[in-house]
């Protein structure tokens, strides 16, 4: 997928794939998948729960090694590097988590938490090391009187506030935000997304951020990867996903978006049919099963295709359907 130079891209993911070995087989988390993210721009990554959005995000920072693929960070292949070299990659990147209870220290306190980050970084010299950690309370909006707090003292928009200064702590250049927002309150969850938006801003970020929420996609990505069990099925800026959706799962997904609108609830495509399964899948379309318009050859095998400029669809019927 071209459109951009490489100077202007960070991350630039090859057919990547990440396999788990089960009694059974192969579950293909991870498929053959391949993207580009601009630097300070944020790629969103949606799809249904155990479609392996996850996964990608933990592969792209190494968390998860992968099983085949490349994936360049700055012109470099990080599936590739040794030891030394990947202990660097790994002081340029960072991960925000779903959970901000259950991912952070319950022994330590907010304070301890990213001083403790800085240290391993050795970002700064020790006698400098308290200062940063307040002026990293004030980046991310939270009061310095907690800095002696739990994280059982701190409510969810709070704690995960300490999580964003944690990983901001390293001074990364890449973030995964792995559902950042799904376990707080609707009133918090706006709070958050302005906040790392502002952050991507004044600190020049790039961001994954992984969701199953199409509104919260919505508000902050630049450009938005629909993922269905393991691949990539259609890609694109993050307005033209919304006002032109070009694979049929993509429109069941928008259409399942609450709506005030009458008129639209009654158009939401329902889903009938079962899962293919991620285990040693058979080639052609996954979503196969679940959809009205497939056919023979969608039992072949398919790619990503470049319908629109800058849109691209793994779909052999989706020039057909949308009357391209």
């Amino acid at each position: 997928m071209g459109g951009m130079g490489m100077s202007d891209t960070l991350i630039e993911v090859k057919h990547l794939k990440k396999y788990f070995d089960v009694p059974s087989g192969q579950l293909h988390a991870v498929d053959d998948v391949s993207f580009k993210i601009e630097k300070k721009k944020t790629m969103g990554i949606v799809g249904e729960s155990g479609c392996g959005k996850s996964t990608l995000g933990r592969t792209l920072i190494h968390l998860l090694e992968s099983t085949d693929g490349s994936i360049f960070f700055e012109g470099r292949d990080v599936t590739r590097l040794n030891a030394k070299e990947l202990n660097e990659f790994r002081h340029q990147v960072s991960i925000i988590f779903q959970d901000p209870y259950s991912s952070l220290n319950p022994r330590m306190t907010a304070e301890q938490m990213i001083a403790e980050a800085l240290k391993i970084t050795k970002r700064c010299k020790k006698d400098q090391i308290e200062e940063e950690t307040r002026r990293i309370f004030d980046m991310v909006g939270l009061d310095r009187r907690f800095l002696k707090s739990y994280p059982h003292e701190l409510d969810g928009g709070r704690r995960q506030r300490v999580g964003i200064g944690r990983a901001l702590a390293i001074n990364p250049k890449f973030i995964v935000c792995d559902e950042p927002v799904s376990a707080l309150d609707v009133s918090i969850q706006a709070q958050i997304l302005n906040l790392l938006m502002d952050l991507q801003e004044q600190v020049g970020l790039t961001y994954v951020f992984i969701t199953h929420n199409m509104s919260v996609v919505r508000h902050i990505s630049d450009n938005i990867c629909v993922m269905y069990l393991g691949q990539l099925i259609e890609t694109c800026p993050t307005k033209e996903l919304f006002t032109t959706p070009l694979h049929p799962y993509t429109k069941a997904l928008l259409s399942a978006i609450p709506s005030t609108d009458i008129t639209k609830q009654k158009e939401q495509v329902l889903m009938k049919g079962e899962l293919t399964s991620p285990i040693n899948p058979v080639p052609g379309c996954r979503f196969y099963a679940r959809c009205d318009h497939s056919c023979e050859k969608c039992l072949e095998p398919q790619s990503l295709q470049e319908l629109l400029p800058e849109h691209f669809v793994s779909c052999c019927r989706a020039r057909e359907l949308n009357q391209l």
